[in-house]
């Protein structure tokens, strides 16, 4: 794990709906105008250092996880699985137009429907499994694990920067430091491929947590590769009321909030500044987890 100075920052955006027109050309308006809920950029301060983990959950660790302490997985518990890719699967023909076949029982975090290595990601995880996967950990440990909070979270991906991404504003630069949707990806979505980034980053799928360059905290993939939950409640109106020190979310709600992208994201929605939502019980084929160690109080 890394660790994380305490600090301050600007969390959230000022864009204009033209800068964005400019930088992403090729998007509907309404997607340039529905991110309401990244506004308004405010100070935050996070008061205390935390560790961060260097890199996503991989697939071996999970592993060692279910087989050493016994827990069962939502996917496999509630037998409704997850999602997963399938190449002979059609959206258009389902009543959801997902872009993933699920919840099926043959996915799950085991099996996204591609190959992956310990050294993946794990996928197909949900938020219960996360504070699962914590909770063991800290009594392994003797120490206090949990999901970073949303602040920390973006805190963590800026690293000091102010841009859109941790390397920039430029949306083709992310094909260096991020495995998003581009070129690689591309052929396997065929209708999706105008919102694909030119570039390749290499992979069509998910990439071994430490193929791309960390970011100024040392810190991989905070953007790209898979979605991160964090332990903060979603609320579109959360930043107009947010205090200052170490916000913390609402004190209740029905969706939790996840950041950083994935390898199947577009550009305009792996900015640091993005929010995007699930319930607790969502399991899907993009998201994944990465932990927040707490710091041991000085005696």
């Amino acid at each position: 794990m890394v660790l994380i100075p305490a600090g301050e920052f600007l969390m959230g955006t000022d864009e204009s709906l033209a800068s964005l027109k400019q930088a992403y050309p090729d998007y509907e308006e309404r997607r340039l105008r529905d991110l309401d809920d990244e506004r308004p950029r405010h100070k935050v301060r996070i008061t205390r250092p935390f560790y961060l983990g260097k890199h996503l959950v991989t697939v071996g660790q999970f592993a060692r996880f279910v087989a050493q302490s016994g827990y069962v997985p939502e996917s496999i518990r509630d037998q409704t699985g997850g999602y997963g890719y399938n190449p002979g699967y059609d959206p258009e023909k389902t009543e959801r137009k997902d872009a993933f076949e699920g919840r099926n029982p043959q996915y799950s975090w085991k099996t996204p429907g591609f190959p992956q290595g310990d050294d993946h990601p794990v996928l197909n995880v949900t938020w219960n499994d996360a504070q699962a996967l914590a909770a063991w950990l800290s009594e392994k440990e003797k120490a206090h694990y949990r999901l970073p909070t949303e602040a920390e979270w973006e805190y963590a991906c800026r690293a000091g920067s102010t841009t859109r991404y941790p390397n920039g504003d430029d949306p083709e630069g992310l094909s260096f430091i991020a495995n998003t949707f581009d070129a690689d990806a591309a052929p396997y979505w065929p209708r999706l491929a105008g919102h694909a980034l030119k570039g390749h980053d290499g992979f069509a799928f998910t990439s071994p947590v430490d193929s791309f360059p960390p970011n100024a905290f040392g810190v991989h993939d905070m953007v790209g590769n898979a979605w991160e939950w964090t332990a903060d409640w979603y609320g579109e109106d959360t930043y107009a009321r947010s205090p200052l020190a170490d916000p913390q979310g609402p004190a209740s709600g029905q969706t939790k909030v996840r950041r950083g992208g994935s390898w199947h994201t577009w550009a305009l929605y792996a900015r640091c500044a993005f929010r995007n939502w699930n319930t607790p019980t969502t399991r899907y084929t993009l998201v994944g987890i990465r932990l927040v160690r707490d710091v041991t109080p000085s005696r």
